[in-house]
């Protein structure tokens, strides 16, 4: 596997097999992942649908940072999570420490219903998609 990662040409004319190489490396992936996938079943409780809600932020993220730019996918989750949480963020705590009490909020003082933070995630996907379909940063294409 190193050899072939490091150099495919080489690797050929040494009689390396370059399918039987990338087959190797799915099945270990594919053995490690459900190892993985069982060990964390064993330590919490795990239901189909656990991590479904999570989906949409994590493509969004993706799409808006940039896919295939490490980078843009870190920025494009930065620019999500904290959307969603300036949105959706309960600010009366914050108000309460620094207005004076005659000023302090009665109620919880949000833009937006935390309800809605699906609809903050594809509402960022959409406008990226339409005003930069590549991204923040441009991925490479594969």
């Amino acid at each position: 596997m190193r050899a072939y990662s490091d150099n495919e040409d080489l690797a050929l004319l040494s009689g390396i097999d370059p399918k039987k190489i990338v087959m190797i490396t799915w099945v270990i992936a594919g053995v490690l992942a459900t190892i993985g996938g069982a060990l964390y079943g064993l330590d919490k409780s795990f239901k189909p649908f656990t991590y479904f809600n999570n989906m949409l932020p994590i493509f969004a993220a993706a799409i808006v940072g940039g896919i295939g730019n490490p980078f843009g996918a870190f920025l494009g989750g930065y620019v999500i999570a904290f959307s969603e949480i300036l949105l959706t963020y309960a600010y009366k705590k914050f108000f309460m420490y620094l207005l004076p009490e005659s000023l302090e909020p009665n109620t919880l003082v949000q833009l937006l219903s935390t309800d809605y933070k699906f609809a903050v995630s594809f509402s960022i996907l959409v406008i990226v998609l339409l005003y930069r379909p590549s991204g923040i940063f441009k991925g490479k294409i594969l």
